[in-house]
């Protein structure tokens, strides 16, 4: 079986699976090149724990609408990938300890909102991976490598945030590409794609670019799995790089990035 990739994608606001928007179509296209996963792990910022990781372990996970105040369109959609106990026990595995199987929780938009753009038919196993809070950047780096080899077993590992989110300046920057963020992006950028561990997670305490991008940071977390999981010859590449404001979609692919590149 061959190598699936690593990918960090930029899930942006609930409004993108409902519009036309130049990131989902990027996503279609794109889910339309790559090669069908066994299965997917991915690892949502919509999924906080403390102490520990959780997985979910049902065999059909619900469909979690963890937000409010949007169109009601966006709560009537499902995502019905089955789940997959045997991955989850998997991941547990190689996670070690902190690892915890829920059986009952479901996917969260972090999940289905990435997930529906790229593979619609909802017919891959899925298993959604929390963020434990407790954990450093570096700590969760670590965890992400562990999971390096399910990527040689069929497994996509997918983590679901955004590399910039500061919600609490999102509105009143709407349409507007601050300079703060725009700074903080071109050194994110160029950390991805040279693979500078360091520079994506030791943020110095004086950094105020670093703490407005990331002051959800259980958002940025996810990347950390992705780049974690790469391999020594892996290609990267970006895409969705767009910034709304306070919200970043930039994401990324490890692997043949050739197969992205070709719908950009």
């Amino acid at each position: 079986m061959s190598r699936q990739p690593a990918m960090f994608v930029g899930h942006g606001s609930p409004m993108t699976m409902i519009t036309d928007n130049p990131e989902r179509r990027t996503m279609e296209a794109m889910g339309a090149r790559l090669a069908r996963p066994r299965a997917i792990l991915a690892i949502t910022a919509h999924w906080e724990t403390h102490g520990e990781t959780r997985l979910t372990g049902g065999e059909r996970p619900g469909t979690i609408h963890d937000f409010r105040g949007f169109p009601e369109a966006l709560y009537a959609m499902r995502y019905p990938a089955p789940g997959s106990p045997e991955l989850a026990a998997r991941v547990a595995g190689l996670i070690g300890d902190r690892a915890v199987i829920d059986p009952d929780h479901g996917f969260d938009h972090g999940v289905w909102g990435t997930l529906l753009p790229i593979f619609p038919d909802a017919d891959i196993p899925v298993v959604a991976m929390s963020v434990d809070m407790s954990l450093t950047f570096a700590e969760h780096l670590a965890v992400g490598r562990r999971l390096a080899p399910l990527r040689d077993e069929g497994v996509l590992v997918l983590g679901s945030g955004n590399v910039i989110h500061n919600l609490a300046l999102w509105r009143q920057s709407i349409g507007t590409l601050p300079e703060w963020a725009s700074e903080f992006r071109a050194r994110t950028n160029a950390a991805i794609l040279s693979g500078d561990e360091a520079a994506l997670t030791d943020f110095a305490p004086g950094d105020s670019h670093a703490a407005m991008a990331l002051s959800s940071r259980e958002h940025f977390i996810p990347l950390l799995y992705a780049l974690g999981a790469r391999q020594a010859d892996d290609e990267v590449a970006l895409f969705n790089d767009s910034i709304d404001g306070a919200l970043s979609m930039t994401s990324a692919i490890w692997g043949d990035a050739r197969a992205l590149a070709a719908v950009q």
